[in-house]
This record gives structure tokens, C-alpha cells and sequence, in this order.
């Protein structure tokens, strides 16, 4: 297994796109300045010392060594002893509603990004409970398949919006369906669905769906996101707010959260109903039930001991820089005359 002690430190490789613009303009700068003097074939004769091409070489060559150095400080390491063992916990699937009603803002900044704050922040507060994620609107889709790996779930989840599902709608029922196929089919697993959803524009039988989970012994809570009063939806361009969406009177759309609709679906599913404020996401009830149910026991693989991989990468970093100072940006002229004179022999 490859991971890296100071992961945040891989940051800084965004300098390199900004440092070859820099480059690229500077060498523009310069081939207009030399242009200025006049015919470049005068000009190559007057300055015969000067490399053209060199400074390319030496830039490549510097650029390749800093993205070393880069992960030699981020420091790789190797897992080489891998420890086995059972534990104890649920699965527990969280289902994420990322229709465009998301974005309305009666809870801040979004409901969306409301939503997936209190998810990273309950997804610390797990331990040995198995977590997943599925994304729905229109359609559903797995975002992230059921796994302990709690630094991959906040990943995945930094990545999730209203963008990634093309068909709009809420078909909470399709979420439902595409959970109960997400679990593990181990025999005795103790298994819970959160969703979190706004539930407007809902499309399908959520609530049979809930009610055909619960009978396979799965539990579902639902998180309301949103108020009974709604608010506008904003459209953005560019990450940027340009109004709100009209309908076809030209009328302002606003969301509001369809708390009967949330309600019955946690009564099917025999789970809780919470609706989120800006105070309190609700997911730390919601979790509070979950460690009350029975946990299974699951075989466990955990890396316990990494090596450093930092000393490759700093190496070749200090071999690059070494070859990239002794290159010199001028041209041998000696060397370049023994050429031009063996050439004018032949």
C-alpha cells in the first residue's frame, strides 16, 4: 500500500503550470527583444556564443527535478506489514440527494455543501463502521462502494455536485435500490441507509422501496435539508451566482423541503427523521442509532508499518539539479569551430 505522510504538501506541483507560463513568456520576450536588433542570422553570427536551445534544456531538466523534490518532501511510504484481525461494525450507506434544489440557500453556504460538511464531520467520528456513498437526482449512481478507507470517503466526497448526475429530478426509490445492491452480502450484517435529501420534485415509490429494504432487515433514516418555507435557486456560471431560476410565468422558483414526503420514508424504513439546521446537521442523532444496533464482526487487513520512498525521488531531484548546473548556456566555440572546420574539409 502507497501513501504519503504529508499528502498536502503535493499542493505545491499547482506552481509548476504557473512556472512554465512564466518561462514561456520570458523566452517570447526575449526572441521579440532579439527580433528588434534585426535579421536573426546576423544577429546568431554576432552572438555565436550564445545557446538558443540550452536554456529549454536546463528549464525541463529543473522543472522535472522540483516535481521530484516536491514528492521527496511529501515522502512516500510502502506498507510492509500488514496486520489481520476482526472487527466490529456496521455498513452504513449514505445517500446523497445533488439535484439542483440543492443549491438553494436556506441552509449555508447550501444545502448541498451543508450536507457534505456534516457527512466529512460524522465520517470522523467513525471508527469501525463501514461507510458508502450514493449520489442521486434524476438517476442514481455509487459514488463510493462500501469500505472502511475514511480518507478515500472524504475524497470521493470533496468531489461530489449538483454537475455529476446529467438527469434532474429526486428518484429517492432508485437510491434506495441502488443501496440495497451496494451492500455486502454477508450473511449477519447489520446494515443502515442515511438520506439526505430536500425531497422535492420526488418521482418514484420511495416509500415502498423503504419499506422492501426494511424487510431485509435494512434501517433508514433521512435527513430533511431545507425549510418548509424554501428559497431561491441560484444559477451559476463559472462557480459564480447569476440569478435565480424563473419558471415559465417568469416567476422566481423556490425549493422548499418536502418534510411530509422525508418523514414517511424514515417510518417505512423504521428510522429516524431529522431536519437539519445550520446549528445542527441531525447526523449526529442519526449515528447515535446506528452504534445502538447490533454490530457484526468482518475480517480486517490494516497496514501497521510504512518505509520511506523519499531518498529515489531526492536523489534523482539532486542528480537533475547537478546536471542542470554544469550545463552551460553558452555555446563551446572551440568546439563548434573544430566542427565547422572538420565539415569544411569534407
Amino acid at each position: 500500500m502507497l501513501r504519503f505522510e504529508n499528502i498536502q504538501l503535493l499542493w505545491a506541483l499547482a506552481l509548476i503550470p504557473l512556472m512554465i507560463v512564466i518561462f514561456l513568456l520570458v523566452r517570447r520576450w526575449k526572441r521579440k527583444a532579439l527580433k528588434a536588433l534585426g535579421d536573426q542570422k546576423t544577429v546568431r553570427m554576432v552572438i555565436p556564443e550564445v545557446s538558443f536551445s540550452r536554456p529549454g534544456i536546463k528549464f525541463i531538466l529543473y522543472i522535472i527535478a522540483f516535481t521530484a523534490m516536491i514528492f521527496a518532501v511529501a515522502n512516500p511510504q510502502i506498507g510492509i506489514k500488514v496486520e489481520e484481525g476482526k472487527k466490529s461494525g456496521s455498513d452504513l450507506m449514505i445517500l446523497l440527494d445533488v439535484s439542483n434544489s440543492m443549491l438553494a440557500g436556506d441552509l449555508s453556504p447550501s444545502r448541498l455543501e451543508n450536507a457534505k460538511r456534516a457527512i466529512s464531520k460524522m465520517i470522523d467520528n467513525m471508527h469501525n463502521d463501514r461507510v458508502g456513498i450514493i449520489i442521486f437526482a434524476g438517476e442514481a449512481y455509487v459514488q463510493l462502494p462500501i469500505t472502511t478507507d475514511y480518507s478515500a470517503a472524504k475524497l470521493f466526497l470533496n468531489n461530489i455536485n449538483t454537475e455529476i448526475v446529467p438527469t434532474q429530478g429526486t428518484a429517492i426509490g432508485a437510491a434506495i435500490e441502488m443501496g440495497m445492491k451496494s451492500f455486502s452480502t454477508v450473511s449477519g450484517t447489520t446494515k443502515a441507509m442515511v438520506i439526505m435529501t430536500d425531497g422535492e420534485n420526488h418521482e418514484d415509490d420511495a416509500v415502498a422501496a423503504a419499506k422492501n429494504a426494511n424487510a431485509k432487515d435494512v434501517t433508514i433514516h433521512v435527513i430533511g435539508l431545507g425549510s418548509p418555507e424554501g428559497a431561491p435557486m441560484p444559477i451559476y456560471r463559472n462557480g459564480n451566482p447569476v440569478g435565480f431560476r424563473k419558471d415559465e410565468s417568469g416567476q422566481t422558483v423556490v425549493s422548499k423541503l418536502n418534510e411530509e414526503m422525508c418523514k414517511e420514508i424514515a417510518a417505512a424504513g423504521e428510522g429516524v427523521y431529522v431536519r437539519a439546521s445550520n446549528a445542527d446537521s441531525g447526523l449526529g442523532i442519526v449515528l447515535d442509532q446506528v452504534n445502538k444496533m447490533q454490530k457484526k464482526t468482518y475480517d480486517s487487513k490494516v497496514f501497521k508499518s510504512y518505509e520511506d520512498r523519499f531518498q529515489f525521488f531526492l536523489i534523482i531531484a539532486l542528480v537533475l539539479l547537478l546536471v542542470e548546473f554544469f550545463i552551460s548556456n553558452r555555446k563551446n566555440i572551440k568546439l563548434s569551430a573544430i566542427n565547422l572546420f572538420e565539415v569544411r574539409d569534407i
